[in-house]
Formats: structure tokens, sequence, C-alpha cells
């Protein structure tokens, strides 16, 4: 059995809000979410190392959709709800702009869904699709676009040691080198790279002579 109170408020919430148009707005939002996860995969999650924001869309869609919804139809309810989420703290930034795109995109198409503008998220979709496929073509076009991960990881207390061979190495073997992100964390430093693909780079030697480079610091690569 449900408690009176939580009986109370889905009956006072659709005496405000048909239970039909509710079930119709989340299910929206829900498709929403899935299309922005595919969407998510095919340009992004593919080809970048994100902080996996991804991981939160089935679910952050429809519950944003259902949160304006109870604005919609309650002020008290809205206020305990921003007092509620006002405890939320996230420890993992988002290491990548790019994904506060797709993360945007998730909150207009839920708010679309609560507010029935169905035909306006739609065509967002349609919008952001194509531009997001004409970037996508002229990427693949000029190889100079194409940019290269790299993501290196070792004992913080090693890193001093190597850092300034390390550095000469990655200019001399990468083109292109930019430093991303620089974080420090469990007593391990983690260097995040960007560089400019080669169609000759070969991966495997590279990862092997840095390896040798880093001689007995634990020493963990990613190339991408």
């Amino acid at each position: 059995m449900l408690p009176q109170s939580l009986i109370d408020f889905f009956l006072g919430l659709q005496g405000k809000v048909a239970l039909t148009d509710a079930l119709i707005a989340i299910g929206f939002s829900l498709i929403a979410s899935v299309v922005t996860l595919l969407l998510y995969q095919l340009f992004y999650g593919s080809k970048h190392i994100g902080a996996g924001v991804h991981r939160t869309f089935l679910i952050g869609g429809p519950a944003i959709t259902a949160l304006f919804l109870g604005i919609q139809v309650s002020i008290p309810l809205s206020l305990g709800l921003l007092g509620a989420l006002s405890f939320v703290r996230f420890r993992t930034p988002i290491k990548d702009p790019a994904e506060i795109g797709y993360l945007l995109l998730l909150i207009a198409a839920s708010i679309g869904a609560a507010t029935n503008n169905y035909i306006l998220t739609i065509i967002l979709f349609i919008v952001v699709f194509f531009a997001m496929g004409i970037q996508s073509l002229i990427a693949n076009r000029f190889t100079f676009m194409k940019r290269g991960q790299l993501m290196i990881s070792m004992d913080q207390a090693a890193f001093p040691a190597v850092e300034d061979k390390l550095q000469v190495f990655l200019k001399e073997r990468l083109q292109g080198l930019s430093v991303e992100t620089m974080s420090v964390l469990n007593d391990r430093i983690s260097l995040h790279y960007q560089y400019r693909q080669r169609t000759n780079f070969n991966s495997a030697a590279f990862v092997s002579d840095l390896s040798k480079l880093a001689g007995a610091a634990n020493i963990e690569v990613f190339v991408g």
C-alpha cells in the first residue's frame, strides 16, 4: 500500500495535469533522451574521452520533465524541489565543454516535453543532427582537423624526474600537441593531450618508446 500522503499528491497532480498528458510528456521525454544518447554516441562518444555524462541521459530527461510538471502545478512543491536540489554536489567536473551542449539539448528537450512543445523539440533535434553531421563531414574531409587523444597517468612522485624528457619526447613525436587537462588524484597525476593525427602514426611503437622513457615509473598510456 502506498502512503496516504503519496496518494493525495498524485490525486492532486491528476486534478491539475491530466494523467494522460503527464504520461505522454514523460514518454516523449524518454524518447528524446534516447535520441540525445544516440547523438552523443554517434558524434562524440566514439571519438572523444569525456566525463561520462551520457550515463545520466535516460534518467535525467524524464526526471527534468517530471520536475517541470510539478513546478507548473504547485509553487510550494517547486520550492521544496529546488531546496532538495541545492544539496546535490558533483565531485567530477565535465572535462570537455562539448558535453555541456548535449546536456543543454537534453534539458531543452525535457522542458519542451513538459510544456507540450513537441514540434519545437523535434525541429531542435533535426537542426542539431544536421549541424553535427556537417561538422563531422568537414572534420573527415580535411585531415588536418582530425585530433587524436592521448592520456598519460603516472605516480606523482615520479613525475618531476621525467617531466622535461616527456615534454621533449611528445613534441618530437606528435604534431599540434596541446594540453587539455591536468589533474592529481590518489597520488597519481593524469595528463590529457590532443594532437593532430597522421596516417603513418605507429601507436604501438609510440607507447613502447614512452614506457622506456618512463623507466621504473608506473605509467599508464591511452592513445586514441
